[in-house]
């Protein structure tokens, strides 16, 4: 499940680090949807204000922007 990976954000502060948390939570992301199907665990997702445990599919793609996080 090795994906290229696109920052859902830019930050617009100047900070150097600041500038680095985009794709730095698009990389965590991605290895939480990845341990999620290796291990069958649940993934803890918001959807509609609400928290709800979804199970990831070993081969399933990240959302596009706009779309829903879990399959």
């Amino acid at each position: 499940m090795s994906t290229v990976l696109t920052p859902p954000n830019v930050s617009r502060l100047a900070d150097s680090d600041m500038q680095a948390v985009p794709a730095a939570l698009a990389r965590a992301a991605l290895r939480a949807r990845e341990l999620a199907a290796r291990t069958g665990t649940p993934l803890v997702v918001s959807r509609d204000g609400q928290l709800i445990e979804a199970l990831v599919q070993a081969d399933s793609h990240p959302p596009k922007e706009g779309q829903s996080p879990v399959h």
